[in-house]
Formats: structure tokens, sequence, C-alpha cells
């Protein structure tokens, strides 16, 4: 009698870290699912949809996952026991050393994931899209809470600091995959900081 065959098993948490990965290198529309299955071990169709439902359903799971892990190095700009300078400084610190990590793909899979997409993937290049709004949001709060707080000048430089910071964070993902080092980020931080800085209000002349 022919032995009934058994879905072949597969550790869902390594899937997700492999698709991670893929989706990482390479973006949301080069990646096929065909190399999908093949680097999340070798699933079946069969197992693939009945994990994942999708490869764009995939995708929304890896984001959430990379937010949860690589994207920590954002969780400073929430933190208000942080000076806003500090916490600004730390995200940026820490995105740098993350980004041009080799032990993973350069850059960040939200600023580069899904850059480029034709029509029908649209919904997947708004997904991170909104993601990128959130630390614009976060960039923006920090630097109004250090207004609000006299700590830097309520002036148009300022007024633009957020916009400067968030040009900056998102370069900084096209600079590690050309091969920008963590120093060499970690030095144009220190600079980009000394705009902060020329506009910081003095603790000891409290002039604006």
């Amino acid at each position: 009698m022919a032995r009934t065959g058994r879905p072949r098993e597969f550790d869902r948490d390594k899937a997700i870290d492999a698709a991670t990965t893929l989706f990482w290198a390479q973006g949301y529309e080069p990646t096929s699912l065909t190399q999908l299955k093949t680097c999340m071990g070798n699933i079946s169709p069969a197992s693939f949809y009945a994990a994942f439902g999708s490869k764009e359903a995939l995708f929304h799971e890896v984001v959430q996952h990379y937010l949860a892990t690589y994207g920590q190095v954002m969780a400073p700009l929430w933190d208000e026991s942080l000076s806003p300078r500090d916490a600004i400084e730390r995200t940026l610190r820490c995105s740098a050393d993350m980004q041009a990590a080799r032990t993973h793909p350069c850059g960040c899979l939200i600023v580069s994931g899904a850059s480029n997409c034709s029509p029908e993937n649209q919904s997947v290049q708004a997904l991170l899209s909104e993601q990128r709004q959130q630390t614009r949001a976060g960039l923006r709060a920090c630097v109004k809470r250090a207004v609000a707080n006299g700590d830097l000048r309520d002036c148009p430089v300022t007024e633009a600091l957020p916009n400067i910071l968030a040009t900056f964070f998102h370069g900084m993902t096209c600079e590690a995959r050309d091969g920008a080092t963590s120093g060499d980020l970690d030095a144009a931080i220190t600079s980009l900081l000394m705009l902060w800085d020329a506009n910081a209000v003095s603790s000891e002349t409290g002039i604006r």
C-alpha cells in the first residue's frame, strides 16, 4: 500500500528571515516567487500559499519583521526621555552602523525595497512610503520639541531642519550601497549635526 506523503514542514521564522534578506537585497519586483520558495527552504507552492497567501502578503509580513528588528534603530526618535538632539543623533548613528554592516544587505529596506514599482504594485510602494513618512514625522517631532523646549531657535533654518535630516537619512541607503562605511557615514553625521548646534540656544548667554 502506498504511503501518503506529508506536506513539507519548514521553520516559519527562518523562512521570514530568508525572505527579508532577499527582498532587502533585490527589491520587491525583481524578487520572484521561485527565488522566494527556494531561499525559504525549497517549500512547495502549496506550502507557500497556505502559509503566506501571496507574495505581497509575505512582503507586508517581511516589512513588519524588519521594523521589529533592524528598524528598531529608529526607536530613539520616539523616546522623550532623550533630549531631541540625542534622539536624532542616536537614530542617525545607529542607522548608519546598521545600513553599512556587511552581515546583511546594505542600506535600508524601507527606503530601497520598493522604490520603482509598476502600476499594479503601487500598493507595495505606498506601504514603504507610509513608513518613510513615519520617519519624517519623528524627525519633525524632535525638532518641534527642541524649539518648544528652548533648545533650538525658531527660525527658517530650523523650519527646514526636519527635511534636511530626512533627506540625509534616506540618502544613507544610496551611500551604503555604493560602499560607504559606517565610519564614512559617522563623519558625515558629525558634520550634519553642526547645523543643529549652530542654531542651538546658548545655555550660557540665553541668546537665541
